[in-house]
Order: structure tokens, then C-alpha cells, then sequence
């Protein structure tokens, strides 16, 4: 099993950062899958709000994906009209591969058409967008997660380590999800 976590201009840094930091944690102490960040092209990714980071890949060197985590962040815009990018994500869902986006990568997801008939959730601000995207779509305002089977989506940000601790789960089992969430000490009890 291997596991991508795309990246691009424009990515919400901690869309695909929380779930890469979960789901490392399972490959590196609890012998998950390979996790490997991949981006368009070789070269460092300007995220959203000024990280910068490198790619283990690109998507013409990745091996073959089992699973696709898919951020959000002001990259995504001008993603639903592009047809690469669609297209990439069209073939990954064919092949095979189960497909997660957290936040706003799940409104690609709606314009490649990958949603529709299904339920979904993104970023509470967005979620107006996701049934615009695609009316047939079951949007889900209250949930964290949404696993659709071989589509599982985030609402925003923070929601996407909720959902890589899902996918522990779901691909492994509770103990190692419990045994992950401890060793990262996430166990959320906001001051506000």
C-alpha cells in the first residue's frame, strides 16, 4: 500500500500537514503504508500561507496509489476548471484508489464529477459551493468526516486529523489508531 498527499501552490498548510503527520506516524512506529508528499512538478510548492516544502514526487515518478489525501487551500480555485488536474484525479479514482480530500480539495473532487450522488463535506464556508459544484451532491454541514467507501472527505483544516486517524482505522485497526492519536498527543480540548 502506498499512501500520496498532493501538494501544490496555494495548498492549505495544514490540510495535508496534519494527516502527513498522522500517517507517518503510523508508517515510521507502527509499520504503516508508505507516505509520500507529490507535487505537478519537481521543485519547492508555495503553500497558502507561505510554507514552502519539497516533494518526494512528482506525479510522473510516484509509485502507484492506493490512497490520495487531497487538500484544500486557495490552490483549489483555479483547479475546478483545470482539466489536467482532473483528469489526474478521474484516473487515480478509477485505478482504484481510495480518494480523501480535507477542506477545499473536495470542491475538485465536485468538478471533476467524482461526487456526485454522494455525500460530502468541505469547509463550513464552502459547503454552498459544493452543492453548486454538483447538485446531486449530500452535503454534510455538521460532519467532520464523511467515508463514502472508496471517497472519504474532510470539512476544514483541523478535520483532516480526525479523518487521517479514520483511515488508520479503517486500513489497520482501533488499537493502532488509539496507539497513533497517543504517540502524536492529539486529543483536542481547545481554549476557546
Amino acid at each position: 500500500m502506498t499512501i500520496g498527499i498532493a501538494v501544490f501552490d496555494g495548498a492549505e498548510e495544514l490540510d495535508f500537514v496534519g494527516p502527513w503527520e498522522v500517517l507517518r506516524m503510523w508508517q515510521l512506529s507502527f509499520g504503516g503504508p508508505d507516505v509520500h508528499l507529490v507535487a505537478a512538478t519537481p521543485g519547492p510548492v508555495t503553500c497558502a500561507k507561505g510554507m514552502r516544502v519539497l516533494a518526494d514526487h512528482s506525479w510522473a515518478t510516484v509509485p502507484p496509489l492506493s490512497v490520495l489525501v487531497y487538500p484544500g487551500g486557495s490552490g483549489t480555485r483555479t483547479q475546478l476548471d483545470d482539466l489536467v488536474v482532473q483528469g489526474r484525479l478521474t484516473e487515480l479514482s478509477a485505478s482504484g484508489a481510495l480518494m480523501t480530500s480535507v477542506c477545499t480539495g473536495s470542491l475538485v473532487f465536485a468538478a471533476a464529477g467524482l461526487l456526485g450522488g454522494r455525500p460530502a463535506t468541505t469547509h463550513w464556508g464552502y459547503l454552498d459551493k459544493l452543492g453548486e459544484l454538483d447538485g446531486t451532491i449530500e452535503v454534510r454541514p455538521d460532519d467532520r468526516f464523511v467515508d463514502d467507501g472508496d471517497f472519504v472527505t474532510a470539512a476544514g483544516v483541523s478535520a483532516g486529523i480526525d479523518m487521517a486517524l479514520h483511515l488508520v482505522r479503517r486500513l489497520a485497526d482501533d488499537t493502532t489508531a488509539a496507539q497513533v492519536r497517543r504517540a502524536i498527543q492529539y486529543d483536542p480540548d481547545p481554549p476557546v
